[in-house]
């Protein structure tokens, strides 16, 4: 495992993630999820961010053993990667969100594609990289 591109790869999602969250999608976002600037609290804030952070290490250095696994070695092999690792553990276990605790399809595929687009990122540099 290289430790230096999972790093970066974490980097990455957790950059896309306030891209997304933030500038793109912020307001959507937090329409949909019932909140408002007011509502978001500054308190604990760092927090999250290292909470998050450490998740984005994790996610990225499983990410790595799943490309190693697989042999992938080009942009478009770590994309798939992610992506197989997208459709089978993250847009299928989410489902139960909306299937059970009502949650709304625009912020399940909002959620998700966040999800598809910062794992393809990962993937494509882990396997570039590592």
């Amino acid at each position: 495992m290289n430790w230096v591109a999972i790093v970066v790869a974490a980097i990455a999602q957790f950059v896309i993630g306030w891209i997304w969250y933030g500038p793109l999608f912020g307001k959507t976002w937090m329409s949909m999820m019932g909140m408002s600037q007011q509502s978001m609290s500054r308190e604990g804030m760092g927090k999250t961010m290292v909470l998050t952070f450490i998740g984005s290490l994790v996610t990225a250095a499983v990410l790595s053993m799943l490309v190693g696994w697989m042999g992938a070695k080009t942009l478009g092999a770590g994309i798939a990667a992610g992506f197989w690792a997208w459709l089978g553990f993250v847009a299928t276990v989410t489902l139960g969100g909306v299937l059970f605790a009502k949650m709304s399809w625009n912020l399940y595929i909002l959620n998700n594609a966040y999800q598809l687009v910062s794992l393809a990122v990962m993937g494509a540099i882990l396997a570039k990289w590592g």
